[in-house]
């Protein structure tokens, strides 16, 4: 027998492998992922830009807020200067990170775009023309390769087909010399069969053979062809990868804050102005403005002063006449309701009020304020501060409960402040065009070139 046939050899194992018909074209994908690299890339720091841009953004609305919640909230001194440098840090910040929005847009951005437009050029019909040319490269190099492939498998499939025929042959020539019942023309037969399989076997394995070996001659040219169009595309590859670690770096330093030395002057002012706060000082200052270091008219003899007398005498006129102030009112429901009681320091009729102001009055209705619920909601979440630096607080004080401008001797007593005199009754005269008889119970009946008095009016008269 020239050879031994193995069922398992016709089973092909498929190779994952570059040298392999058509493999080449994930070398030239390569290049059309370089493009959407390329957009990614710039897609990635335009975005970048904007969250740089948006926070900055927010930094001085951040900023703004605070500084005026904390200017006009109760802290003060050196402590208040502390607290404003944060948000003097912030807008500081705020106007590096608009800078690296700049740089990152106006930089890089646009160097990778000029990249982009040219290294890769579009064509008429779809594609790049790095692509075709890597393609067109690929195909003819592996042409003449892939041809004699071609052939070395037609003959490598048929070598093995004559190799399964001679063991069929063989094996029904030895199943016929054991049945005493098969005439020896029909054995004669099958020997010629064998004999005919083994010359098959011969002849294709002589081709297989020579194809295989034709093939082992035209792979080295392969090779070198593929590797100089392989080559192209590296290179073509190298260019990009360098472009993109440059430009990854560049990016790196415009992101990078630290290095910047004006970022670094933020920061150092900052800590100085905090370490500048001084408990002691602001006790100091507070307790010289706003404690008893504070001046003070204490109250003195004075001597009367006819011109005086009738200077306060005008004021207390006109003060009757445009109205009567009130400050510092503090009222209960009950107190409210009960009659008014005169007091040695202020004594008011209800019914001669004619305007009550102050500088604050919880009584005050929405409308006349000016403002809506949710106005006064919004003030709420705004102003965080529990009061504010210039808010005005209340003088005058007594000690009884008779300063209740709303309240009035009449409370509980039966008029009706909201009724209305009874208007007197009217006669009306008239004079009719024309004589006329009422028909219906509520029409009247006038008398032409006549004076005439509704009869309605004449039972009120």
């Amino acid at each position: 027998m020239s050879g031994s046939y193995d069922d398992s050899v016709g089973v092909e194992v498929s190779s994952d492998s570059f040298w392999e018909v058509g493999n080449y074209k994930r070398t030239v994908k390569r290049i059309d992922d370089g493009h959407r690299l390329c957009n990614d890339l710039m897609n990635c720091i335009h975005e970048r830009a904007r969250i740089e841009k948006v926070y900055a953004q927010q930094l001085t609305e951040w900023a703004k807020r605070w500084k005026q919640l904390v200017e006009k909230g109760p802290q003060y001194g050196t402590v208040e200067r502390a607290w404003c440098a944060f948000m003097s840090e912030a807008e500081k910040v705020s106007e590096l990170h608009l800078e690296v929005k700049g740089s990152l847009m106006n930089e890089d951005f646009e160097k990778i775009k000029n990249w982009q437009k040219e290294a890769f050029h579009k064509q008429m019909m779809g594609g790049f023309k790095e692509t075709k040319e890597a393609e067109d490269g690929f195909r003819k190099a592996q042409k003449p390769w892939a041809k004699k492939l071609k052939e070395v498998e037609a003959a490598k499939k048929a070598y093995h087909a004559a190799c399964k025929e001679e063991k069929l042959a063989i094996s029904r020539e030895t199943n016929s010399k054991a049945d005493p019942a098969l005439n020896p023309e029909q054995l004669k037969k099958l020997q010629d069969k064998v004999e005919r399989s083994k010359q098959d076997v011969l002849k294709t394995k002589e081709k297989y053979e020579k194809s295989l070996k034709e093939l082992d001659n035209a792979t080295p040219q392969y090779m070198e062809n593929m590797e100089q169009v392989f080559e192209q595309c590296q290179q073509f590859e190298e260019k990009r990868l360098r472009f993109f670690r440059e430009v990854l770096l560049e990016v790196q330093k415009h992101l990078d804050l630290s290095n910047v030395a004006s970022y670094k002057n933020i920061y150092r002012e900052l800590e100085q102005n905090i370490k500048t706060a001084d408990a002691v000082e602001d006790l100091r200052w507070f307790r010289a403005n706003q404690g008893p270091g504070m001046s003070m008219n204490w109250p003195q003899f004075e001597e009367w002063s006819a011109d005086l007398n009738r200077t306060l005498s005008r004021r207390e006129k006109k003060k009757a006449s445009d109205g009567v102030t009130l400050t510092g009112i503090n009222q209960t429901g009950d107190q409210v309701s009960q009659p008014n009681k005169h007091s040695s320091s202020l004594s008011v009729q209800s019914n001669t009020v004619q305007s009550v102001q102050s500088s604050y009055n919880p009584f005050e209705d929405e409308e006349d304020t000016g403002s809506t619920v949710s106005e006064k909601e919004d003030n709420k979440i705004k102003n965080v501060s529990s009061y504010e630096k210039n808010q005005s607080y209340p003088t005058d004080w007594s000690d009884e409960e008779s300063n209740n401008p709303f309240s009035s001797t009449d409370a509980n007593g039966d008029t009706n402040p909201f009724d209305e005199d009874t208007p007197p009754a009217m006669e009306v005269r008239v004079r009719a065009l024309y004589d006329y008889e009422g028909q219906e119970q509520d029409e009247l009946s006038f008398k032409a070139d006549g004076e005439n008095v509704p009869s309605f009016l004449q039972g009120m008269s």
